[in-house]
């Protein structure tokens, strides 16, 4: 009987932890520099699944030249949401060359889907208003490793 409420005590202890941990922001990722004409882009790069589903959810905030640069195998449609995401974000939908498809406004907290127009294969999200401020809309082209030729 000791031994089974030590178990459980432990499953529970385990369990907190993971929770608590599910609600911390993501930190040391990868980190690359992108441009955007004159403007440059620190962004953190989200390649695998887990870094894709926590994306910036559970940040109070991002300094203004920040952004996060998520990074898919193979273009597709991608839709993305804010659920946990607590900051106003923008999501700019990126061809394989470097091209904006499109710009998502994402509200905090919410469950709204938010689709490219076409298949991509690069997200990247900034803070809201960051674009617009930059003037750089769709069309517009960002330059940076990841959409070096050859892709």
């Amino acid at each position: 009987m000791k031994k089974k409420s030590i178990v459980v005590l432990s499953c529970a202890v385990l369990w907190t932890a993971l929770a608590g941990a599910q609600e911390t922001p993501q930190s040391n990722l990868q980190r690359t520099i992108l441009s955007a004409g004159i403007h440059q882009i620190d962004t953190q790069l989200a390649f695998t699944p887990e870094q894709h589903a926590i994306g910036l959810m559970f940040r109070r905030d991002m300094p203004q030249h920040e952004g996060m640069l998520f990074v898919f195998s193979n273009p597709r449609q991608q839709c993305f949401w804010m659920k946990n995401t607590l900051i106003p974000l923008t999501a700019a939908f990126v061809a394989d060359d470097g091209t904006i498809v499109n710009l998502e406004d994402m509200k905090p907290q919410t469950t709204e889907s938010h689709c490219s127009k076409k298949p991509v294969r690069f997200v990247l999200e900034m803070n809201q208003g960051w674009f617009v401020k930059k003037g750089v809309k769709a069309g517009s082209k960002l330059a940076g490793n990841p959409f070096s030729a050859g892709r």
